[in-house]
């Protein structure tokens, strides 16, 4: 059974061009259009799709009211596009927020100068999201508006952080590594905003994004968490109660400096698929600290994770997977569950209360 797409975009040429490339997939059928919003809302519920491709910026209706509508009354996966810039970023996030369970570059020349590469990445993603079927869940309860325009009223307070030393000597585990793709925004989110201000050591996040996305992702994290978010920079310290987000389209490993240590951002290489890639940083953190790291894979496409996964078990480290009812896509969690590497697979509400309670 093929599934079954609506568009939506004020643009005809783009919803030609979205169509042309969907319809050379076999196993998904375009079943209609929309020009905006409104219209979306109505067509999703006369035409029941099983995935909805939605702009963001359309007259009438806004994408990101649409979604919130949208998943409020007959959830349904959707996918955004938007523009690859910092105003881009915040307002994808908003997106996902309200429901949206993954996004694309509407610039396809930012996914791939080949065609035939850019319509076989859209059909994987759309026909990925459509099989798993709804992760209906309400809109984020943090305020998406406040988290991009700064404003952080409902932040959890965020205590003085005590004085720590920086020496990476507390219990077995001295470091957390998350690693994720799609539906990871929502993901870690949920997890980050469960961690107490004081968490005793320091967490590594690998999250496939573009480079112009990872800021923004940082400061939206930083804004909502009682631990502290930041982008990662070559040399940055790693401290606990914060937590480094590898930049997008670079590569981010670990390195031990005297009794504590450092992240090391460099260039990705040609035979690295992903930009930042998870099983770069875990084979890092595999090295430094040798069983004395609990990693955890979250929702993504393909197996990312699995390989860096196997070093770290190899070294005694302790490896989480999130479980496939709460995953958006049960690919790289599923990776590592099949290649018997996951000591636990856990929901995702249960992940971040778990962290915080093992690191103790």
């Amino acid at each position: 059974m093929a599934v079954r797409v609506l568009v939506v975009d004020d643009s005809g040429f783009f919803r030609r061009r979205l169509k042309e490339m969907l319809s050379s997939d076999p196993r998904i059928e375009v079943i209609g259009e929309a020009v905006d919003g409104q219209d979306a809302i109505d067509k999703a519920r006369s035409l029941n799709p099983d995935v909805i491709t939605m702009d963001i910026e359309m007259p009438v209706m806004d994408g990101i009211t649409a979604v919130r509508r949208i998943m409020a009354s007959k959830p349904v996966p959707i996918l955004m596009f938007s523009s690859l810039t910092q105003q881009g970023a915040k307002a994808t996030f908003d997106a996902l927020d309200a429901g949206a369970v993954d996004y694309l570059p509407k610039n396809f020349d930012d996914i791939s100068k080949n065609r035939e590469e850019v319509a076989k990445a859209l059909c994987s993603r759309v026909w990925s999201i459509g099989v798993r079927g709804s992760r209906a869940r309400p809109p984020v309860v943090s305020s998406s508006r406040q988290a991009s325009s700064g404003v952080t009223a409902n932040r959890p307070a965020r205590p003085e952080a005590p004085r720590v030393s920086h020496a990476l000597t507390r219990g077995k585990v001295q470091i957390v590594a998350i690693g994720t793709s799609t539906g990871g925004p929502v993901a870690l989110q949920e997890v980050l905003t469960s961690l107490p201000a004081d968490f005793p050591v320091p967490i590594v996040l690998i999250q496939h994004m573009p480079g112009s996305f990872t800021t923004a992702f940082a400061q939206r994290l930083d804004q909502l968490c009682r631990i502290r978010v930041t982008e990662a920079k070559d040399g940055d310290a790693l401290e606990p109660g914060k937590a480094l987000l590898a930049p997008g389209g670079m590569q981010m490993t670990v390195e031990k400096r005297g009794a504590s240590a450092v992240v090391r951002i460099r260039d990705s290489r040609p035979e690295e698929n992903y930009k930042p890639c998870v099983d770069v940083t875990f084979d890092s953190v595999a090295s430094v600290f040798p069983g004395k790291s609990l990693s955890v894979v979250l929702t993504g496409m393909g197996a990312d994770g699995r390989e860096g996964a196997r070093k770290l078990k190899a070294g005694g480290a302790t490896i989480w997977a999130q479980d496939e009812a709460s995953s958006v896509i049960y690919g790289m969690p599923a990776a590592v569950v099949e290649a018997g590497l996951a000591d636990q697979v856990l929901p995702l509400g249960d992940i971040g209360p778990r962290l915080a309670e093992s690191v103790r």
